[in-house]
């Protein structure tokens, strides 16, 4: 399988220490250059994970492709989702909510950091993910609680 991701759930996966789980569940894991960029911008305190994680990750987007945008999209998302076209990917990694809206009208299926994290715990991979929800929780990095109470329900726990 091929995943493609954008930058706000790596950072995610990134902050509760997860991102193997990634390889694990997908295989292959790419992120378009602009992604890379946005990851590993220095005043992040995941860009040196971050950066290592993504060494031989990165690849460069035909922008000769489209996708239907809306007026807020940033290049990460744009980029993501022109990459996941290009390479046929079977799924788009990306937390942003309204960004997640536009991949599905753009026909393109995505998971979320907590769907990773509910897949890991169904794969084995995992004990348990309150644990790992806990670490985001404690990061810069903002989930609803509405979210958070979902993924825990769907996760058994």
């Amino acid at each position: 399988m091929i995943l493609i991701a954008d930058c706000s759930a790596l950072v995610a996966l990134s902050a509760c220490e997860s991102l193997h789980l990634l390889d694990a569940l997908f295989g292959t894991v790419l992120v378009p250059e602009t992604v890379f960029r946005e990851a590993t911008e220095s005043e992040k305190p995941e860009a040196v994970e971050l950066s290592g994680y993504l060494y031989g990750k990165v690849r460069t987007v035909d922008t000769s492709a489209f996708v239907y945008l809306d007026a807020f999209a940033d290049a990460g998302e744009t980029d993501a989702m022109l990459l996941y076209k290009q390479l046929g990917a079977d799924r788009l990694l990306i937390d942003d909510k309204r960004g997640r809206k536009v991949a599905k009208i753009n026909r393109i299926s995505v998971i979320g950091s907590l769907g990773v994290l509910i897949g890991a715990k169904r794969a084995g991979l995992v004990p348990a993910i309150r644990p790992l929800i806990g670490k985001i929780e404690k990061s810069r990095v903002f989930m609803s609680p509405a979210v958070i109470a979902a993924a825990l329900e769907l996760a058994g726990e």
